[in-house]
């Protein structure tokens, strides 16, 4: 199990976020509090990390989303926009990186285009969002939209989770991490 707790860097929220991966595949549960980004959620992945299905809690809502042979489901309801998607990106979660970083196992020098459900918070609604991710070193990767002048270069750990998107989130490595609920 791994356990971290990331910070925003310019509002006063804080994400623990526990991932636990094994014979059944990625779980993982995590907990954002402070401001309009306050939210849980429950996401699960294959062992290879394609991702397969969340639940967001925000707001006294839920929200399920789920992928399965590249059709989606969103609120049980089919969604043909997002056929192309691969997996979610959590507008307040620097999590969502994780995904595409694990899946793709890019080399260094080299960039993928992909699409994500992109889930605002609070808002919960879900649209397809095109990006890209560049391999600039062992630990840093070019995230760019593809759709907006908006770019950002993410370093990460060994196990592909952000230590600092500039701007945005920051690893706090001296406190333990809440356990989500």
């Amino acid at each position: 199990m791994t356990a971290i707790v990331w910070k925003g860097v310019e509002t006063a929220s804080s994400e623990s976020c526990r991932i636990e991966e094994g014979p059944r595949g990625v779980l993982v549960e995590s907990r954002i509090h402070g401001g309009a980004a306050a939210c849980s959620y429950t996401l699960r992945a294959t062992e290879d990390w394609e991702f397969t299905g969340i639940v967001v809690r925000a707001g006294g809502r839920e929200l399920h989303v789920r992928r399965t042979d590249r059709e989606w489901e969103v609120a049980g309801e089919a969604r043909s926009d997002l056929r192309d998607a691969r997996e979610v990106d959590i507008s307040a979660s620097p999590f969502s990186n994780t995904l595409p970083i694990r899946r793709l196992r890019l080399d260094v020098g080299e960039s993928a285009d992909i699409i994500t459900a992109y889930i605002r918070i609070p808002e919960l609604d879900v649209t397809p969002d095109p990006q890209r991710y560049t391999r600039i070193s062992e630990n840093e990767y070019l995230y760019e939209s593809r759709d907006s002048d908006f770019r950002r270069s993410l370093t990460v750990d060994g196990d592909g989770l952000v230590v600092e998107y500039p701007g945005l989130f920051t690893r706090a490595e001296d406190e333990p991490p809440l356990a989500p609920q």
